[in-house]
């Protein structure tokens, strides 16, 4: 049977949920012989300084090996890793779109938006329009650029988007 990735993904996610960690994102590697699954979590509604910690992250990999090992479709030879979204997280569902409206994002577009020199720059994410949920890449993602005008863009011609993380210099 071949390896369906959205549904493997799909079970991933109510399995991390359920045991009371948040999906934030998959991301796969390696071959197919010898795939890697890069696996990042983190707890719901977490704030800096209150993320996931190292055990969070094996108890997490303790709850999907068994399955992963006997019922997913994957090669024995497969990795898994777990791991915090890191202060960069990414945002990949609109529900992680609302909930970090107001901070600093870098921005990697299909193409340079109108009145942008490139497809990749910086802004403030201003919030989200429109009726997509969280399957759906139909709402459109507010932002405002360094200049204060307002750029809104549908969520379908963004790649890429995570948060940007400013180093505090001490005296």
């Amino acid at each position: 049977m071949a390896l369906r990735k959205d549904v493997l993904e799909r079970e991933i996610e109510s399995r991390v949920e359920e045991a009371g960690f948040e999906f934030v994102e998959l991301e796969w590697g390696g071959s197919d012989a010898r795939p890697i699954l890069r696996l990042r979590v983190d707890r719901p509604g977490s704030t800096p300084g209150d993320g996931i910690r190292v055990e969070d992250c094996v108890k997490v990999s303790r709850t999907l090996e068994p399955w992963l090992d006997e019922s997913s479709g994957l090669p024995e030879r497969y990795t898994l890793e777990v791991s915090s979204p890191g202060v960069e997280r990414p945002l990949v569902r609109r529900r992680d779109f609302e909930r970090f409206t107001g901070e600093a994002v870098r921005v990697k577009a299909i193409r340079a938006p109108e009145g942008v020199a490139s497809a990749r720059f910086e802004a403030v994410l201003d919030g989200v329009e429109g009726e997509g949920g969280e399957g759906d890449a139909d709402y459109r993602i507010r932002l405002r650029l360094p200049d204060g005008t307002t750029l809104v863009l549908p969520r379908s011609a963004v790649v890429r988007v995570h948060l940007v993380y400013r180093w505090e210099e001490e005296d």
